[in-house]
């Protein structure tokens, strides 16, 4: 899928099911108390770190994909 395409999907006019549950994968996560995956992050000032780093110094850690509007 393009970039655009991605944009898109993601910026729904409506919020009805057919519109954002193609982007709802929940079947892809990993199983409740297993490791997620690693992975880079940037913080607000742009700062690269990794998920491995935030999760070695926070035994819980919730990480927020996306928008809650």
């Amino acid at each position: 899928m393009s970039d655009l395409r991605m944009v898109e999907g993601y910026n729904y006019d409506e919020f009805v099911p057919e519109k954002f549950e193609p982007g709802m994968k929940f079947e892809e996560s990993p199983p409740l108390g297993k490791p997620a995956p690693d992975f880079s992050l940037w913080d607000l000032e742009g700062r690269e770190t990794r998920f491995s780093a935030i999760w070695s110094v926070h035994t819980y850690t919730t990480v927020e994909f996306g928008s809650f509007t």
